[in-house]
């Protein structure tokens, strides 16, 4: 081949590399801003629990966020959960906080490894290998203390909860709230967070209560006693490659969905917001409104998951 017929067909291929950078790019950009609806079925569990996670809420995400709370409010909860990481990265302006004021049911959260600042060790390829490793023995109930920080920053975490409760979200840093949603007694234990080291949930007695531990990375712990565990953190992996839906397949770690512990269910929400960059990418794992029991039937575009049965 001559010269000007080798430099053509590089710019055909480069030509066709950035179109399909492009096209990706712009299905990425589209599928983080579509969220989607999940219907938890529990026939034991009250109806109308809301339940979201990770908003990470920022200038470039928080008419989406808005959004959501609209669809949040047409779904008419009885409560609204929300399973931490309020914030990405340091708390920029407390005014965009003020958007949860708007959700027109009681709500209660829990604090996740971003609002304490603290995450696992190292960034990069090693972050997120570490980041892998780490969701891994977690999943099998190892011991992962070792990839967290050591200094998560309680003044970060104290304001954090100050800002939200003045716009109407009551934090439980490991306290229970017992509450009687459409006449089912309810229990939602609020677990801080894990990866901050702050997890020592109250003891719940035996009881004929509905109870769901609120969490933000996903585990179950032996001395628990929930009827279900809502969690998020993983954003469903974000980025949805071949590893994550392998491992996740093999039941070798937990990152989206729902899955069982022994006889607990545990389901982790694919949260509203991401974390990686400052804008909000996706791909095959688009952002998730939990909704169990609703008062009424399921519309067409939701997922139906059966919690009832194992």
């Amino acid at each position: 081949m001559n010269f000007p017929g080798r430099l053509l067909t590089i710019f055909l291929i480069l030509g066709t590399a950035g179109i399909l950078m492009a096209a990706l790019i712009g299905y990425a950009t589209w599928e983080a801003s579509t969220y989607r609806i999940t219907v938890l079925v529990d026939r034991d569990a009250p109806e109308g629990i809301v339940f979201i996670s990770d908003p990470h809420v920022r200038p470039e995400n928080i008419n989406q966020v808005k959004e959501i709370i609209k669809e949040i409010n047409r779904l008419q909860p009885s409560v609204v959960l929300i399973g931490g990481d309020f914030l990405y990265g340091s708390m920029e302006d407390p005014t965009y906080l003020e958007i949860w004021r708007e959700i027109d049911a009681p709500v209660y959260g829990v604090l996740g490894n971003h609002d304490y600042l603290t995450g696992i060790k190292g960034s990069g390829a090693r972050g997120r290998i570490a980041w892998i490793l780490e969701s891994i023995l977690r999943s099998r109930g190892g011991d992962t203390h070792l990839f967290y920080s050591t200094n998560p920053d309680l003044a970060s975490a104290n304001l954090l909860e100050r800002i939200v409760e003045k716009n109407g979200i009551r934090v439980l840093r490991n306290e229970a709230i017992d509450l009687t949603l459409n006449g089912t007694r309810t229990i939602i234990v609020g677990v801080d967070d894990i990866w901050a080291g702050r997890a020592y949930p109250p003891s719940i007695p035996d009881t004929d209560a509905y109870t769901i531990y609120l969490v933000h990375e996903p585990l179950v712990r032996e001395e628990w006693t929930p009827d279900l565990v809502l969690s998020g953190h993983t954003h469903g992996g974000q980025i949805n490659h071949a590893l994550f839906s392998v491992l996740d397949q093999l039941d070798i770690v937990d990152i989206r969905g729902l899955s069982w512990e022994e006889e607990t269910p545990l389901y982790i929400s694919r949260g509203i917001g991401t974390s990686t960059l400052r804008h909000e990418y996706r791909f095959y794992t688009p952002p998730e409104i939990v909704v169990i029991n609703p008062s009424d039937e399921p519309r067409a575009g939701w997922t139906i998951v059966s919690v009832s049965s194992r």
